[in-house]
């Protein structure tokens, strides 16, 4: 989707690629705002999409005569599935999900409530692009690891080194001086 920004240094850590806009979200740059035009009417018309396609699913089940049983059953699990994948699918773009609610657990969920996916992704992408904020923390936190790591490390250790004697010797000297003349 886009090119990928070169690190400062060949070691400095990389930010994470986002679906849809690639690593533009890092500046905001190379038709950022473009794209979560696009990705914000994108998902909106997917999801009247497929709620246009479950549409289609109940009346076929009227057609079937199955039974207002299970016609309500059938209502009441995709908004429940929906609900529970929109709140997910929200938490999931403000923090990594730990414990028995990572993605893969909750992929049939998500499936079968794919309206509410797609309606955080709507949400979402008014604002910002959807993952936005957790990784440009967690992309910021590995920059400022990577700088402390990396500032400690500068320059040659030899010169340093013979720095910090010459230093040593005069702070000595000076220090040596005075002292000499209160003894007398």
């Amino acid at each position: 989707m886009s090119e990928q920004r070169p690190p400062a240094t060949p070691t400095a850590p990389r930010p994470e690629p986002l679906p849809f806009f690639g690593t533009t979200w890092v500046d905001h740059d190379g038709g950022y705002g473009l794209r979560r035009a696009a990705v914000s009417v994108g998902s909106l018309a997917a999801a009247a999409a497929g709620c246009f396609v479950l549409n289609f699913a109940y009346e076929g089940l009227v057609i079937a005569e199955v039974g207002g049983f299970v016609n309500g059953l059938v209502i009441v699990m995709f908004a429940v599935c929906s609900a529970i994948a929109f709140r997910k699918t929200w938490e999931g773009y403000g923090a990594r999900p730990t414990g028995a609610a990572t993605p893969d657990a909750l992929r049939s969920l998500r499936v079968i409530g794919f309206v509410g996916v797609l309606l955080a992704y709507f949400f979402r992408s008014l604002t910002e692009a959807p993952g936005e904020k957790l990784h440009r923390a967690e992309y910021e936190a590995a920059l400022a690891r990577h700088e402390k790591r990396t500032s400690r490390r500068t320059g040659n250790p030899a010169a340093r080194a013979t720095t910090k004697k010459s230093v040593t010797k005069k702070s000595a000297k000076t220090a040596t001086a005075p002292s000499a003349k209160r003894k007398r």
